[in-house]
């Protein structure tokens, strides 16, 4: 099984950036767990992050075909990147939208998610370990496909 994991704007900044909601721990550290937890649940993991919208597009074109899955924090284009959402749609496979901070209890713009509506679920609030949650969902969720 391969996920593929996708980190949006700005999250190359996580450990620096504004503490209080993102925590203090760095992306490396967060890919770091993500591949800890990948190896126990027999999953190969792919992390990629792109602070340009056109990049994270071309990547998921050119790994979708080999993947099984994708976990994704999109940052800011969460609200407003359609071709990285119709990518995503286009790929077919189940997508885990996840966030570090809660969306929900920020600015009324950060509300509302054009990708919400081509993902499995989202997960947000839960700090790094939401990552780990999507990961350990998706992968289950893989699965229990396989089987029926």
């Amino acid at each position: 099984m391969r996920i593929l994991v996708i980190h949006g704007p700005n999250l190359n900044m996580l450990g620096k950036r504004d503490r209080k909601l993102y925590g203090s721990k760095t992306l490396d550290q967060i890919n770091t767990a993500l591949k800890a937890r990948a190896g126990d649940l027999d999953v190969e993991l792919v992390t990629f992050q792109s602070n340009g919208e056109g990049a994270l597009v071309d990547f998921v074109q050119q790994e979708a075909g080999k993947s099984d899955g994708i976990i994704i924090n999109p940052g800011a284009l969460t609200h407003y990147g359609l071709s990285l959402r119709d990518v995503l749609a286009d790929s077919a496979l189940p997508v885990v939208e996840v966030h570090i901070s809660n969306i929900y209890s920020r600015e009324e713009w950060r509300h509302h998610s054009v990708i919400a509506s081509v993902a499995l679920g989202q997960i947000s609030g839960l700090g790094w370990r939401g990552y780990i949650a999507a990961l350990e969902i998706l992968a289950a969720t893989l699965r229990e496909k396989t089987r029926k």
